[in-house]
């Protein structure tokens, strides 16, 4: 996702400074759009006075921002680090902590709109931090999203995306269980979408989900892998805050059946493989039945 939120910064006129785990990416960038390859986080902080990461998880964030030739080392007083990735809430706040000590601000920043969301710069980001950064850095950010939910205080927009990523996967495997026994008995797939459609099971996720099962297209416009890794950091927080969250517990056993079975690249909704397998049946679809 950072590929594309960088190239719609670069196309809206800013300069921007870019460096990405893969070298290739960020050189491809600049060169194709007139960026500044950097070589290292610490030489994108020497040239920006914002800066914006989204990396794969909690541990990546820390080094790209805290450890050797990080953001941390070439960022000036005043500079705003935003923080997009989906990233443990108590490592973020202690991240913030650490930059605030050198006079640089952080906002936890989470996104949701996926792949194409990125693409089109329509994402929704969650915000946690103090308020008057997220305004100094809203600007930018309305070049990335279309939705901007301010949380509160550090850590915040992190909570409110990993509830909603909660919610959102234990629909996912409601939506699995149910399709599958559906098909199992023999109920035609597109016809059941049809009732799920016009029913109060009716669901964002299930009308962008569910033509990609019917179909078997499985690319990846969020992965089982990253999604796994996200219901984790619920976990975690649960156990923190103390608060019972059993289903999440088993849904997060189910992406790792996925996983295991070698999915873990392909967008959430193959997830469904796992029951399908198990089950002896495929989802799959033939024409939408006529409305009667």
């Amino acid at each position: 996702m950072g590929y594309p939120m960088a190239r719609n910064l670069l196309r809206s006129g800013h300069e921007v400074a870019l460096w990405s785990h893969s070298m290739t990416k960020a050189r491809e960038l600049a060169a194709a759009e007139k960026g500044r390859f950097c070589a290292t986080p610490r030489e994108v902080a020497e040239n920006a006075d914002f800066i914006f990461l989204c990396v794969g998880n909690t541990a990546m964030s820390r080094e790209v921002i805290l450890g050797k030739d990080g953001i941390v080392e070439g960022a000036r007083r005043g500079t705003v680090v935003a923080d997009a990735s989906t990233i443990a809430p108590t490592a973020s706040r202690e991240i913030g902590k650490a930059l605030a000590a050198q006079g640089v601000d952080f906002l936890d920043a989470p996104c949701t709109g996926s792949k194409p969301g990125a693409e089109g710069g329509t994402l929704t980001f969650m915000i946690g931090g103090d308020s008057a950064v997220f305004e100094r850095v809203r600007p930018f950010l309305e070049v990335l999203g279309k939705r901007f939910y301010y949380c509160g205080g550090p850590g915040m927009g992190l909570h409110a995306k990993l509830s909603q990523n909660l919610i959102l996967s234990n629909l996912l495997q409601g939506f699995n269980e149910g399709m599958v026994l559906a098909a199992k008995a023999g109920v035609d797939a597109a016809l059941m979408l049809e009732i799920l459609d016009n029913s109060a099971a009716k669901s964002g996720l299930v009308s962008a989900k569910a033509p990609l099962v019917l179909r078997r297209a499985f690319a990846p416009a969020f992965s089982v892998k990253w999604m796994h890794k996200d219901i984790g950091l619920m976990l975690d927080s649960a156990a923190e805050l103390g608060v019972p969250v059993p289903l999440t517990a088993l849904t997060r056993q189910m992406f790792q059946a996925s996983i295991s079975k070698g999915h873990g690249d392909e967008d959430i909704c193959a997830t469904i493989k796992v029951l399908e397998d198990w089950a002896g049946v495929e989802v799959k679809g033939g024409e939408t039945p006529a409305k009667s």
